[in-house]
């Protein structure tokens, strides 16, 4: 008897050994402040918390404040699951083969531009008028923070590390909404999504800003996987993530946030970041 029970013992330790790492250990999904003002965290949160009742397993949102601390974390695969920007999507494809899962789509469409802003009584009407003048972007890694001005100033045959009297970086689009606002810099490249979040939000340092330059289209901010990413679970979180609009719960979380939908996109559509950053490559260190 006292035998049986020690061997009983034994199989559920090494049961419990075994599937801990399949069950018991959460699903860690990145999120970095950059892309989303901090007052929709709690709605990413909400998806989050979604997406594992539908796929039946735990998981846990990461919130990191950077483009960087996020690569870093997908890299290592600290984080298997990421809400990340296009250009840190390109670098990291090239990098280390992140994988495209789902985008969301807004407005009918999976795309998104920058906002050059300037304060609404400001009397720089064109990007040329910037130079000289003090500009803040929101972080090294961003496409519509800093990649699209950038590359602005070198189509003008500018010195990208001379054009500006001054830079400095916010780490928040709605932060340089704020800094143009406040005046203390002349003008910012912001992420329309947020920019367009904070108008609707009734935000009063958007108030005082307003745009004088709209970019082409870009591929939109995509959630990613990492390549060790189980086949069968990467399937489960893409169809959890393009079902979310279809019942009642997922699609009032995502109306919050200002998206119709998830949808599937293609690698392609990036492939004007790519152009951008090919163009400024010895031009970003």
């Amino acid at each position: 008897m006292v035998l049986a029970l020690n061997l009983f013992t034994t199989v559920l330790f090494w049961l419990f050994v075994l599937l801990t790492p399949v069950f018991g250990q959460p699903l860690k999904i990145g999120v970095s402040s950059m892309i989303t003002p901090m007052d929709t965290v709690l709605y990413y949160q909400e998806i989050i918390d979604y997406i594992g009742q539908k796929i039946n397993r735990p998981v846990e949102m990461v919130h990191r404040r950077t483009y960087n601390e996020m690569d870093i974390m997908l890299k290592k695969e600290e984080v298997q699951v990421a809400f990340i920007c296009s250009a840190p999507y390109v670098k990291n494809k090239r990098d280390f083969d992140v994988q495209l899962l789902v985008a969301p789509s807004v407005n009918g469409r999976s795309v998104y531009h920058a906002y050059i802003i300037v304060h609404k009584d400001s009397g720089i009407n064109i990007f040329p008028e910037f130079k000289g003048k003090t500009f803040v972007f929101a972080d090294p890694h961003s496409n519509t923070g800093r990649l699209y001005p950038l590359y602005l100033i070198k189509t003008m045959g500018q010195n990208t590390k001379a054009f500006f009297k001054k830079t400095t970086y916010s780490h928040s689009h709605n932060k340089s909404v704020e800094l143009v606002a406040k005046k203390i810099v002349d003008g910012a490249s912001v992420d329309s999504l947020i920019y367009d979040y904070m108008v609707k939000m009734d935000s009063p340092y958007a108030k005082q800003t307003k745009v004088i330059k709209r970019s082409p289209p870009f591929g939109i901010p995509p959630v990613v996987v990492t390549k060790g990413v189980d086949p069968s679970l990467k399937r489960a979180l893409k169809q959890a993530f393009l079902d979310m609009h279809k019942d009642d719960i997922g699609k009032r979380i995502l109306q919050k946030m200002n998206i119709d939908s998830f949808v599937e996109v293609s690698d392609s559509a990036y492939d004007s970041i790519r152009k951008m950053e090919n163009s400024l490559s010895k031009r970003l260190n």
